[in-house]
């Protein structure tokens, strides 16, 4: 398996924040809502976000055991 590349790299940051916004957004609608419905669909975004974060984060933690340590 090959290290990823420098763009491939922004595209999993970008990713992980993107997937943190959505989180923060999902909580701020469940914590305002009245309707349990919404709050429980809420509630089942977050922790679908959560485990994209989660993987994405796999995805770093892998490429950074076989990236090389000096710039090529």
């Amino acid at each position: 398996m090959q290290p990823m590349t420098a763009k491939e790299l922004e595209y999993i940051v970008d990713s992980m924040s993107n997937e943190d916004l959505l989180m923060k957004q999902c909580a701020a609608v469940a914590s305002i809502s009245t309707h349990p419905a919404i709050r429980n669909c809420c509630s089942s975004m977050i922790n679908m976000h959560q485990q994209h974060y989660d993987s994405l984060m796999h995805a770093l933690t892998h490429h950074q055991g076989i990236a090389p340590t000096q710039p090529q």
